[in-house]
């Protein structure tokens, strides 16, 4: 899964960005994203809408693994 945000975040930004994965006993993963400063706009979209289009990409990939799944942008 870390993988398949990571092509998009590249995608997206046309560089790698620095993505942390947290996982806890509930079975929830948390993604943390380093996202230069000048690129956050790009990540987050207009209105919210592009940081929902990746999370909603990831939501399908994670019912068929059976987990939850966040992403959390922090400026680098």
């Amino acid at each position: 899964m870390k993988d398949l945000l990571s092509h998009m975040i590249t995608g997206i930004l046309g560089e790698e960005v620095e993505i942390k994965e947290e996982t806890s006993e509930e079975g929830f993963i948390t993604f943390s994203l380093d996202v230069p400063k000048e690129s956050v706009g790009m990540v987050i979209g207009r209105g919210g809408k592009t940081i929902n289009a990746l999370k909603n990409i990831l939501k399908i990939r994670a019912i068929r693994d059976n987990v939850r799944v966040d992403i959390q942008v922090n400026e680098a």
